[in-house]
This record gives structure tokens, C-alpha cells and sequence, in this order.
């Protein structure tokens, strides 16, 4: 374990679990690389200063779409969950409220302005909030990028978005809002909320992915109040911005994945940029006190037995103004040693069995879902099944309770299902929403 840390600055750590024993001829290493922040503050005197919490900036962009009327509590419920985000905002944060339909429009503060959260600009906000009706269609594109624009203009580390649904992106073509995310990547995080049962569960889960935020379902829009005190609680508990996991191979080794594995299933593999010679980034977006958990793979080539060399080095990095980087002092060592102890050499980490079994778990429900939608029931059976085995067997209590209501188990321990004939449409976009929610490795 390595842990460097300096006064006033946010301790981050590096801690690396893997069998590093290859067989002869053995090329793919793998390990689960934990990476945890704790004590709060700012990385660096030189990015942020010491003794006073990180500037924020958040944009809270509300569907306003024809649908939000049906029921009429719909929008009303909306209404009252973004006030109470409002209130949960720290003295000092910028923020303003975006009012989406086929097009976005500035609610508060307006003038393509960002306010500065303290008594008097909450309640200026709480009562534009009155004003907020439903009416037109949805290009969720428009929203995003009138956040980005409003976002950018405050000089803040922190810059976070928060976007309720209720329909689907009707209004525009899919490359529009790909090419949307794809511009906002990296400039902020967004948390994704779909409320009610007809919105797209790949479009609001594809928003939060590709912007570094989480998605859920609220299917009851009574829960929106403490959802959106929960979403901007955590906002507010982000003390860095842009953490990158930099990842160094040698010569002849290849990077064949990097997956966030805890709290959810996400594949970074694609979103790598390149770190100079033999290095590449992935990037986690921002991190308050908590840990998470990541997947690598790496190819080497060959050796001898009782030959070790180093497969991977991974390091934290923050990305500063002048173009450079700050490297946060933590690292972790993935190493390989190449065997004729088939005790050894053929052992799997517990870690990285464990973590290759809730990815496995999350797309057999992906999957499985996919061919229930199809017709094609013993398809979805045998993944869905699947699926049941898995998470019993990982002790993932929360998804095991949500397969229960889209089949019947007969034998968890087997596998062994009935898809139900009838299944609540909540209970079916509730399952796929949470579908890459996994359960921690007990270390």
C-alpha cells in the first residue's frame, strides 16, 4: 500500500490485490486496484487553498416536457424535490436551474448567469420555481449544453449537474445527443434521474455513464425530494475534480481493460487518452471521502520461470491550467512472476473473482432483459438465471431482491428460474437502471 500525504491535503491511497504467479508462457495479468480518499480538503496548495473547502458550481436542469402534467402531482413533486436540492446547497456554491423541454431555458438566476447560493438567492430561486409549467416536447442535448455553457463561466473545481426526466429524447436524433455528452465529457459530472416509467432506462443511464455521474429510477414522483437531497449531499461532499488513473505498461505489455468494478460497472477502456511514452489516462471524474475499486488486465509477453517483471504502474493524477498534471503521491504495483508451482500459478485472486463476477452479473441482466424484450423467453431465462446464481453467490442482497420480482426462483444456488408472466414496468426498469450497482469484495 502506498499513501503519501502532506498537511491540509486529501490523503488518496493505492492498494493493489492480485495472484501475480503466471504459469510458463502464462501473458495476462490481472488485478483489482482500490483507490480510496480520505480526511476532505484540497490536493494541493497549488490547486486549491488550504483550510477552505473546494469551490462549486452546479446546474440543476428540470424536465418541463407536456408529460411532467400527467399526473399533475408530477410537476409539483419536481418542483418541491429541486427546492430542497436548493437548500442543501453550501453557502458560496454558484448555481442556477435550467428548464428543459424541446429547448432549454434559464429559470433562475438568468441573463446566462450563475448565482451564489446563500439566504436571499435560495429564496429567489424557490420562488422562480413557482413559475415553472409543463408544456412542449424533450431534446435533453439542449439542456446539457446550456449547463455546460453556464458551468464554464465560474472560475470553480468543482462543476456538477443534476437532470430529472420523465420521457424519452423524442425531440432529437440520438448522434445529437452522443455528440452532446461527447463535447460535455470532462468539463462536468452529471447524476441522471428518471422519474415515473416512460423514459428510456439506456438514454438516462448512457447520460450519467458518459459523464461520470450516477442514474436511477425514481418511480414514485413522491421520492423526488430525498433523492435530490441525497444527489446534491453527495455533490457538495466532492472536495477534487478531473481525478485521472494513469496507468504505465513496459515495453511489450498492453492494456486489455481498466474497469471501475465498485460501486458500479464501468468500462474505461475507451475513454483512454494517452500519458506520453508507454502511458495512458482513465479518467474517474471527482471524489469526495470514499473508495472505489478497478479491474485491470494487462498483456506481457513471455518469460522464463523464475523470471518477475513489472506489468503495470498505476498513479493518480489531477490536470492543472498551465497544462500540466499534479501527481496526488499514490501508487500501486502490478507485478508478474512467472511459475512451475501450479498451486500457485493457477489460483485467482478472491478479489478479481469476485469483481469478474459482478461485471458477468450485470450483463446477464443487461442480456437477459434485452431478450425478454425480444420474445425470447428461454434466452432470457438462462441469463436471467444466471444472473440469480451470481448475485447469490456474491452475497449482492439488493440485486438478488430486485431479480425476485422479474422471475421466480426455484434454485438460486443453481441458477434455476421462471420468468413471471406478468412484471410491474417499474420493477423491470428498476432492475436494468441498478443492473451495474455491485456489492464490495469482502477484504
Amino acid at each position: 500500500m502506498a499513501n503519501f500525504a502532506k498537511p491540509d491535503v486529501p490523503r488518496f491511497s493505492v492498494d493493489v490485490y492480485q495472484n501475480e504467479y503466471l504459469p510458463e508462457g502464462g501473458r495476462e495479468v490481472n488485478a483489482i486496484v482500490t483507490v480510496t480518499a480520505t480526511g476532505g480538503g484540497a490536493v494541493a496548495p497549488s490547486v486549491y487553498t488550504p483550510g477552505q473547502r473546494p469551490s462549486a458550481a452546479v446546474a440543476l436542469m428540470v424536465d418541463c416536457s407536456g408529460s411532467m402534467d400527467y399526473p399533475p402531482t408530477k410537476m409539483r413533486n419536481a418542483r418541491d424535490a429541486t427546492a430542497a436540492a436548493i437548500d442543501t446547497l453550501r453557502d458560496g456554491t454558484h448555481f442556477a436551474v435550467i428548464g428543459g423541454t424541446h429547448v432549454a431555458a434559464e429559470v433562475y438566476p438568468g441573463g446566462g448567469r450563475l448565482a451564489v447560493a446563500d439566504a436571499t438567492t435560495r429564496e429567489q430561486a424557490r420562488h422562480a420555481l413557482r413559475r415553472l409549467s409543463a408544456g412542449g416536447g424533450t431534446a435533453i442535448g439542449t439542456w446539457l449544453r446550456l449547463a455546460d455553457r453556464l458551468l464554464s463561466s465560474a472560475d470553480v473545481t468543482i462543476r456538477h449537474g443534476i437532470l430529472l426526466t420523465d420521457g424519452r429524447n423524442e425531440h432529437e436524433s440520438p448522434q445529437d445527443l452522443r455528440a452532446t455528452l461527447d463535447a460535455c465529457a470532462g468539463r462536468f459530472t452529471c447524476d441522471a434521474r428518471g422519474v415515473g416509467t416512460d423514459w428510456e432506462v439506456k438514454e438516462v443511464t448512457g447520460i450519467a455513464s458518459a459523464l461520470l455521474g450516477t442514474a436511477d429510477i425514481v418511480a414514485d414522483p413522491a421520492g423526488l425530494a430525498a433523492d435530490f437531497t441525497r444527489m446534491m449531499e453527495s455533490a457538495m461532499g466532492k472536495e477534487v475534480a478531473d481525478v485521472t488513473l494513469r496507468v504505465w505498461t513496459p515495453v511489450g505489455a498492453t492494456i486489455k481493460f481498466v474497469k471501475q468494478v465498485a460501486p458500479t460497472v464501468e468500462d474505461l477502456t475507451g475513454r483512454r487518452t494517452e500519458a506520453g511514452p508507454r502511458a495512458g489516462d482513465y479518467p474517474t471524474g471527482s471524489w469526495g471521502d470514499e473508495s472505489r475499486d478497478y479491474h485491470l488486465c494487462v498483456e506481457v509477453p513471455p518469460a522464463g520461470l523464475g523470471q518477475e517483471m513489472l506489468a503495470a504502474r498505476v498513479f493518480l493524477v489531477v490536470p492543472q491550467t498551465d497544462g500540466t498534471v499534479q501527481n496526488l503521491g499514490a501508487q500501486g504495483l502490478v507485478r508478474a512472476v512467472w511459475t512451475d508451482d501450479m498451486t500457485s500459478s493457477t489460483s485467482i485472486s478472491p478479489q478479481v473473482a469476485h469483481y469478474t463476477g459482478q461485471a458477468e452479473l450485470a450483463q446477464a441482466i443487461q442480456q437477459g432483459l434485452d431478450l425478454r424484450k425480444a420474445g425470447d423467453f428461454d434466452g432470457a431465462t438462462a441469463k436471467l438465471g444466471r444472473a440469480v446464481q451470481l448475485a447469490s453467490a456474491s452475497g449482492n442482497a439488493d440485486t438478488a431482491k430486485l431479480l425476485a420480482k422479474v422471475v421466480d426462483v426455484v434454485d438460486a444456488a443453481t441458477g434455476t428460474v421462471r420468468l413471471k408472466t406478468k412484471v410491474a414496468e417499474a420493477d423491470e426498469m428498476t432492475l436494468e437502471t441498478r443492473s451495474t450497482k455491485t456489492v464490495r469484495v469482502k477484504k
